[in-house]
Order: C-alpha cells, then structure tokens, then sequence
C-alpha cells in the first residue's frame, strides 16, 4: 500500500513522471486506463440483448467475470468468436469494450485490428509481426488493462498474430509490461459450418436448441479453426499450445430469433406496435437449408435494410 502510494506521489512532484508511470502500469490493476468493469450490466445486455446465443452469453459471462476477480491472472483472458455473420459477435464485442471502459470501440484502450486495413498483403507477414508485437507491446505498457479485438481473422494471413504467443501465455516474461491483465478477442466464421451442422441435427432430432452444449463443439470447432487454410490461426502455434482460453461459438439464427432483431430496432424508433414489419422483415429473409428452411443466411446483419424497405 505505502509502495503503490509513494509512486503516486511521485507522479505529481517529479519532472520524471512519465517514466514512473510506466513503471506504475505494470504492477497497479488499472493505471490511469480509466479501466471501469460493470460485470452486473454486462451480464444483464447479453441475457436481454443477444438473441437465440445461450453458450455465449454463460461463456462471455463467466469467463470475463472470473478472469477481473483474480487480482493477480498468470495469463490473459483470450477468446475466440466463431460463428456465421449476423449471429452477434460485432455486438457482443461492442458491449464488452462498453462494460469495460463505458464508451464501447472508442476507448483509447480498446484496439481494433482489421486485416484488410491492416494486414492486407499476404507476402509482408514478416513486417506486420513486427509492427502488431510493436503496437501490443507499446499499447500494453501504457495500459495493463488493454483490449484488443481482431475481426475477419478468416481474412488475416496465416502467421501474422502467432508474434503474440510471449504474451498469451503464463510462462513468458514481457519487459516492463504487466501483459497478463489484458483480453484478446479473435473474431471470425471460420468453423461456422461445424457450428451450423450441429445446430441442423440438434434440430432435426427435435431437440432445443439450448439443449447444445460447449462440449458438443470445442474440439471439432477447434481443429477446423488451426486446420483451415482460410483462417488466420492455420497451423498457428497460439492453438497448438492451447492459449486461447475458451473458443465462444455463435449459433445460426432462426426466424424466432431475426423476429425479436426486428422488434428490437423498431422499438428504439418508437415503433413496438408494428407487427406487420416484423412479420415482413422475417418473411423476406432467405433461410437454410432448402429443407426446411429453419436458418437464416445471414443472421440479423441485413434486419436494418429490411425494415428501411417496409417502413
């Protein structure tokens, strides 16, 4: 207590401050990060707004809860979002830098990594690891509670995020970066069809679809995730030595579901009483497979044009 209060003290009375405050990162719980975890409310917005997604609001939730009540983590909190577009990984990762730092995607915390924008040449792998290892590593040591999302990972070369093996584990030691407090998430669709097959036969059989359990999908969705050519974690070392701590597969969504995405937009317009949108929009949506027709193609993502085109 008097140690972490003398290099407070420190911050305001000496004219090397800077320096200092590094030095502070590493070994406080959130630095100056403006780091404000509200787990209640985070919890509460996946159960009332993620639709038709019960292992991704238990695994979110439970794993973002037990990573913050450990003072003292041996190693990151790294997730893996897998699943078709439109399942609600962009909006379950809005919502995490949101109960996180309170202003979701525009904290200077929270980092967002897009491979067409920032990893678009397939033959500068060497370069990009050195620039991502340069921004981790510099982005760390100015906030130990650090976000960081990597979208499309289905579009990043193979090679380039394998750099941040030293700081996934618990057995690397980063130079004055205290790396073991910061949350990775990879997002992507590869292994949407594993996904999508045991949905289909967990329907078929007439099951409910919360009877599917993590279980039913780790492994296979693992191996497809580091066997695929198309994802960035091909042959990657980060799956091999097994530091992702939990892959969170997303589900495909069924009219049910599409229905209730509607709902919910046209209620924040003021327009909760408009059952024949709803109806429309869920009618107008192409499903899978051509048997049954029990998926949409493509989630709630295309709900907002539907609506724009009934109204």
């Amino acid at each position: 207590m008097l140690t972490t209060l003398s290099v407070q003290l420190l911050f305001l009375f000496n004219p090397v401050n800077s320096v200092l405050q590094q030095l502070y990162c590493t070994i406080a719980d959130s630095c100056n990060c403006d780091f404000k975890p509200n787990i209640k409310d985070l919890e509460w917005d996946l159960y009332r707004n993620l639709y038709g997604q019960h292992l991704v609001q238990d695994i979110v939730s439970e794993e973002v809860a037990r990573f913050l009540q450990n003072k003292n983590p041996d190693r990151p909190l790294v997730l893996s979002f897998n699943g078709p577009s439109g399942t609600g990984k962009t909006l379950v990762s809005s919502m995490l830098g949101n109960h996180l730092y309170g202003s979701a995607m525009s904290s200077p915390y929270v980092h967002q990594f897009v491979p067409t924008l920032h990893f678009p040449l397939p033959d500068r792998v060497k370069q990009y690891r050195e620039d991502l290892k340069s921004w981790v590593q510099g982005n760390l040591t100015e906030c130990a509670r650090s976000v960081f999302f990597f979208d499309e990972m289905e579009k990043m070369p193979p090679g380039v995020v394998d750099v941040l093996e030293p700081f996934l584990g618990p057995s690397h030691v980063v130079f004055r970066t205290n790396y073991r407090k910061a949350i990775y998430v990879f997002i992507g669709t590869t292994g949407e069809e594993v996904i999508t097959r045991v949905a289909l036969e967990n329907r078929q059989a007439g099951r409910d679809r919360e009877e599917i359990k993590l279980h039913d999908l780790q492994e296979a969705l693992t191996q497809t995730v580091h066997n695929s050519s198309t994802s960035g974690f091909f042959n990657s070392s980060i799956i091999q030595q097994r530091l992702i701590t939990r892959f969170v597969p997303f589900l495909p969504l069924s009219r049910h579901h599409v229905e209730r995405c509607v709902r919910s937009q046209l209620c924040s317009q003021g327009l909760c009483s408009r059952d024949d949108i709803v109806e429309a929009v869920g009618g107008a949506m192409t499903y899978t497979p051509f048997q049954g027709h029990y998926f949409s193609s493509t989630g709630c993502k295309a709900v907002t044009a539907k609506i724009n085109l009934f109204l």
